[in-house]
């Protein structure tokens, strides 16, 4: 069925599912799954890399990026093959309003250091390394984990993208803003960037300007280029690495600071931000613009607050009014985490949230 398809764009560098037949197969299952119902030019590009015990979480983000965003999204999901049919289950249920596509996508990394990249950190993890590489098509591209929250439009972190000077390709978020407790300056035995090092979880990327520059690194005089360099750094430093792709990153960008935008703590908020006393000023000002659940703390009881936002969101129903449905319910939920140390600063967990639906429901009023 899908014979006359141009596969020229995809290199046989790639490793694709060995199960069925082959490349058309591939992408035969790839434009099936491409949801359209917006024009391209329009589209805000965001990815995400679901495996394991993943489908819930990432669905709940995905809800989270439709709830407030204004122009179209097209989401890339990266998924393990058994997780399919459920995404697409899932999502075509979605009311979309016109202004979201998808497209699924097997795990794949190159065949002769599969195994090597699978394993490194946790299964997938490092898959987004190779997104710039895959995504061949796509000039810019948000990638978050599958633990992220937006409490505000994606609009508005992709807008980063026009801060760019001329010489950088990437945005993220510090890892710490209080070194006393970083890991990365304490702990780390590779080069970082910065003071604390970055968090990966939210990576905004030009990434026609990640294909084309040559990386300055400590392996060769010369200078390499994304797909050059990922495989050689994994072999110089896999011993010294704890982070997988994530210190990769770190390397890459303390080598090259001048291609990194750095962007507030605000749009990457996660635990380490309040169970050691509140050290994200700029959510104490303006409240939390996106929020990340990493170490499972959706799931579990050790940090109730980050469970309480999740499980509104996760719970919300499209099309129910977002401040009786979703907002104060939150803030009970919230009122019972004071005492714990996130619990203390519940409101930032709340400011932007609430300033995300009342613009909402303004937008909605303008027709």
């Amino acid at each position: 069925r899908c014979k006359n398809v141009s596969l020229s764009f995809w290199n046989s560098y790639w490793m694709l599912p060995s199960d069925v037949c082959g490349m058309n197969c591939f992408w035969e299952a790839a434009f099936r799954y491409d949801y359209t119902k917006t024009h391209p030019s329009e589209k805000m590009h965001l990815a995400v890399v679901a495996c394991g015990e993943r489908l819930e979480e990432t669905v709940t983000m995905l809800r989270s990026a439709i709830i407030f965003s204004i122009k179209p999204l097209h989401f890339h999901i990266f998924a393990e093959d058994q997780l399919h049919e459920s995404f697409k289950d899932i999502l075509d249920d979605f009311p979309y309003e016109g202004k979201v596509n998808y497209t699924l996508y097997p795990i794949t990394f190159p065949t002769e250091s599969a195994a090597e990249w699978k394993k490194l950190f946790k299964p997938c993890a490092s898959q987004r390394l190779f997104l710039p590489l895959i995504l061949k098509n796509v000039d810019s591209l948000l990638y978050v984990d599958t633990d992220i929250l937006f409490l505000r439009p994606v609009d508005d972190i992709w807008s980063f993208l026009g801060k760019f000077n001329s010489t950088q390709i990437a945005a993220m978020a510090p890892e710490h803003e209080e070194p006393r407790i970083g890991w990365y300056n304490r702990f780390a035995r590779h080069p970082y960037y910065g003071v604390t090092g970055i968090n990966s979880g939210v990576m905004l990327m030009n990434m026609t300007r990640i294909r084309r520059k040559y990386f300055k690194n400590d392996m060769t005089s010369v200078r390499l280029q994304w797909g050059e360099i990922l495989m050689p750094l994994l072999k110089k430093y896999k011993l010294n690495i704890t982070w997988g792709d994530q210190d990769l990153l770190n390397i890459m960008f303390f080598h090259n600071p001048e291609s990194l935008y750095v962007f507030p703590c605000q749009w990457n908020y996660r635990p380490d931000h309040c169970i050691y006393g509140s050290n994200c000023k700029e959510a104490e000002e303006e409240g939390i613009f996106i929020l990340h659940g990493n170490r499972g703390v959706y799931h579990d009881d050790k940090q109730p607050t980050f469970r309480a936002v999740y499980e509104a969101i996760k719970n919300y129903s499209f099309g129910d009014d977002l401040v009786h449905s979703l907002l104060q319910p939150l803030e009970l939920e919230l009122q019972k985490t004071v005492h714990t140390y996130c619990g203390r600063v519940h409101r930032v967990f709340i400011k932007q949230l609430t300033k995300s639906i009342r613009d909402l429901y303004a937008r909605r009023s303008k027709g």
